[in-house]
């Protein structure tokens, strides 16, 4: 488990001088109130849409999938509005890992927590069943202020963006795990930890199954969920995160423990955690990490690309 973000003087290297650059820019741009920020985020989310075709392009296949019954106008309209709301999370990351623990606190409501209280008091772990909303930064920091959790993520290429990343996701948290890291993460879960995992990308066909995903019959579906409920012991807990209409901040909401969750197979429980999550989701779809190819891995690897 990583605990602590370690320091490389090779970061003064001249090749990271753009990042220390945007690093100031941003710093001071979390001296902003946050609506202010917002409404920053939402201008840069129209420039992200005008620039970035091929997200674009992969956002647009992503709503024709899974909202056939909208019309075009509609999914255009979610588009633009997924963007701006794209934009605006920028600064929620960067809130998130500046941000004292007493502004956090100004702007975030809690829901559910008694749950995460209860299954401790029961000894058992928790698993946060969460969807790629674009507010997760905030979402982990904002949930970390009342019961510290292990994140499981991907290190980052970058060795600064992985300094930086790890640096703020510990600001409220006990620790990371890499994602392939099975047995750190059941550990963790058998001590009675909170872990966050999120199962709605696509991490290719090793431990997925193929499973409907809002009209999509045949999404490939990690199982990574039901792996861990097993040999952790844990409760399973629907988790969501998004940011208020009025712009006042963020709501977490904690969901009751899934019952009999795992199922009697992996594909049973595949099918019932993407129908959470496409709930969670329907929520605030404008919110939802619409750029990635969510269905870029096919039943048969001759099938065509959806994208």
């Amino acid at each position: 488990m990583v605990t602590s973000a370690e320091f490389d003087r090779a970061f003064y290297h001249p090749r990271y001088w753009p990042m220390w650059l945007g690093l100031a820019l941003m710093k001071l741009l979390t001296f902003l109130p946050l609506k202010a920020q917002w409404w920053l985020g939402s201008g840069l989310g129209r420039l992200l849409q005008a620039a970035l075709k091929k997200r674009v392009h992969v956002a647009r296949t992503n709503l024709r999938l899974c909202f056939p019954e909208k019309s075009e106008a509609e999914r255009e309209a979610l588009l633009r509005d997924n963007f701006n709301q794209t934009g605006m999370a920028l600064f929620d990351s960067v809130n998130a890992w500046w941000w004292s623990d007493e502004r956090i606190q100004k702007h975030m409501t809690i829901k559910g927590i008694e749950h995460i209280e209860q299954a401790k008091a029961d000894g058992q772990g928790v698993i946060l069943f969460a969807a790629h909303c674009l507010m997760l930064e905030a979402g982990a920091r904002v949930f970390g202020q009342k019961c510290p959790g292990v994140g499981v993520y991907r290190p980052h290429n970058n060795k600064f963006m992985e300094y930086l990343q790890v640096q703020g996701r510990l600001r409220s948290n006990k620790g990371l795990i890499p994602k392939r890291e099975v047995r750190q993460m059941v550990k963790a879960l058998r001590n009675g930890d909170v872990i966050w995992y999120t199962a709605d990308q696509d991490a290719g066909r090793k431990g997925a199954v193929f499973a409907p995903f809002f009209a999509v019959d045949d999404a490939v579906t990690v199982t990574g969920a039901t792996t861990l409920a097993k040999l952790g012991k844990a409760k399973v807990m629907p988790f969501f995160v998004e940011r208020n209409k009025d712009n006042s901040g963020y709501t977490i909401e904690i969901l009751p423990p899934l019952e009999n969750f795992p199922g009697e197979d992996e594909m049973t429980d595949a099918v019932r955690g993407n129908q959470i999550l496409e709930q969670l989701i329907r929520r605030r779809p404008e919110q939802y990490m619409w750029l990635h190819r969510r269905f870029k891995t096919r039943p048969q690897k001759s099938d065509p690309s959806l994208y």
